[in-house]
């Protein structure tokens, strides 16, 4: 599959859709965003392999916090000129305030962790208590 995948450079809604395990209106929803660009032959949408790799990394960017607009943010700067430093400084800054924001995400999640290990052990005493 990995070879077909590499050797295909177009690809339609639905093998994107399997392929990633999305329904064909989630890519709509992304294509109506201006996310997703692709061709039409009539009614055919015909996805191209940016499209695909643009798909997936929408995906990951959902999986890991960034908004619809953020990621959206993230394609313009870099189709915009891929080797300016002005957008390579903005998609830094960009990728470090997601970073410090996952990080507390991270810090508040350990917090919550210890709270309800807390609370579990507090409650497993207080059933050891009562069994007595």
């Amino acid at each position: 599959m990995v070879d077909n995948q590499l050797s295909q450079t177009t690809y339609s809604i639905s093998e994107l859709s399997k392929e990633f395990d999305i329904t064909t209106r989630s890519i709509r929803f992304y294509e109506d965003q201006g996310l997703l660009k692709p061709k039409r032959r009539g009614q055919t949408r015909i996805y191209s392999l940016k499209d695909r790799v643009r798909l997936k990394l929408i995906l990951r960017g959902k999986r890991l916090g960034f908004s619809l607009a953020e990621t959206r943010r993230l394609f313009e700067l870099y189709d915009a000129d891929k080797n300016s430093s002005s957008q390579l400084h903005t998609m830094l800054e960009l990728v470090e305030e997601k970073k410090v924001s996952l990080q507390q995400q991270m810090d508040d999640i350990k917090v919550v962790l210890m709270e309800l290990n807390s609370a579990e052990q507090q409650c497993l005493d207080a059933l050891a208590n009562n069994a007595q």
